[in-house]
């Protein structure tokens, strides 16, 4: 417990699924967090849910494909809190899929543009507050989809999840030197509601559950753990990592 005490987290898509279970984790571990999603009711429900545990949060509603949104979640956290320590760069889309021949140029556009771009902008900031503060950590989500293995109808899903794995390498590249950390997860399957969406019949999740070594689906939660190992002092010499967190689907061939 209180691993990420006295620590400022912003995270996006924090609305449901991995980015509401890393935010209320992180929340029992002692940061300070700005939760920011395009439903405004959904961050409400979920601050006051925070506050009510005894911790702080403040909540921000927006679309990440908007610089300024990027902008104004950084700012947030520091008008707030002074600071910012930590950021989990979690929102995201399956976008367009079906056949690659038939993908409008409008669906990849979107696609990029919420995967991968906004995740870039919400960076950009992220990284410049963490070098006044001295250091910090960003934290991406990608997938397994596009860098062990990919389906048949999702190449603007896959492209832009795997373009943020370059980007990390980048960006950890470029300021390890000041103290900012970069690093990705990259999950398997997990039960949310993109997951069921993708996965509607019970045919569906058993082929996507017999994909995986473990033979199950992750939770929210177990992805939330690790999020906060990259984001605590735990993983202080980590950085540039593309961290597979797919219950074996990556070395399973059964």
């Amino acid at each position: 417990m209180n691993r990420l005490e006295g620590k400022v987290a912003l995270i996006t898509g924090a609305s449901a699924g991995i980015g509401h279970a890393t935010a209320k984790l992180f929340a029992a571990e002692g940061a300070k967090l700005v939760v920011g999603a395009r439903r405004a009711a959904e961050l409400e429900k979920l601050v006051e849910e925070i506050r009510a545990a005894g911790g702080h949060a403040v909540a921000l509603a927006g679309d990440v494909r908007s610089e300024d949104y990027a902008r104004a979640l950084v700012a947030l956290a520091v008008s707030t809190y002074g600071r910012l320590d930590i950021a989990f760069n979690n929102a995201g889309t399956l976008g367009e899929g079906g056949p690659s021949t038939g993908i409008s140029e409008a669906g990849w556009t979107d696609t990029l543009a919420i995967n991968l771009t906004g995740a870039f902008l919400g960076a950009k900031h992220q990284v410049a507050q963490m070098l006044e503060n001295g250091g910090g950590s960003v934290i991406f989500t990608s997938t397994f989809v596009g860098h062990t293995f990919a389906f048949p109808g999702v190449a603007a899903y896959a492209a832009s999840k795997a373009g943020l794995i370059g980007l990390t390498q980048a960006l950890a590249a470029e300021y390890g030197p000041q103290r900012v950390r970069v690093n990705a997860i990259l999950p398997g399957a997990v039960d949310t509601d993109m997951y069921r969406s993708m996965n509607n019949s019970k045919e569906s999740q058993s082929f996507v559950t017999n994909l995986h070594a473990l033979k199950r689906v992750a939770t929210p939660e177990e992805l939330a753990r690790s999020v906060l190992y990259l984001a605590s002092d735990d993983s202080s010499f980590v950085t540039g990592t593309a961290s597979l967190v797919d219950g074996g689907a990556s070395i399973t061939r059964t």
